[in-house]
């Protein structure tokens, strides 16, 4: 199973961003992305390193939820 994950581009420097998701900061290859227009404040899903999808506001927030609620149930079964 493959696993992408909403950040929000803070910094972009060329082809590179720095990304930003519940304060964590990582560089993040926009190569898969270069005709997107991705510009300061756009969400991306990021897979190993590489952004590969921009996605809206809304679809990061929904997706994050997601996970609070898959931790949610993974520690109230624990």
């Amino acid at each position: 199973m493959c696993l992408a994950v909403p950040m929000q581009i803070t910094r972009l420097d060329g082809f590179s961003a720095r990304c930003t998701a519940r304060g964590v900061e990582r560089d993040v290859s926009l190569f898969m992305l270069q005709d997107e227009g991705i510009v300061p404040g756009d969400f991306v899903l990021v897979h190993v390193g590489y952004a590969i999808q921009k996605i809206s506001r809304e679809d990061a927030e929904a997706t994050w939820e997601l996970f609070d609620q898959i931790l949610a149930a993974g520690d109230a079964d624990a």
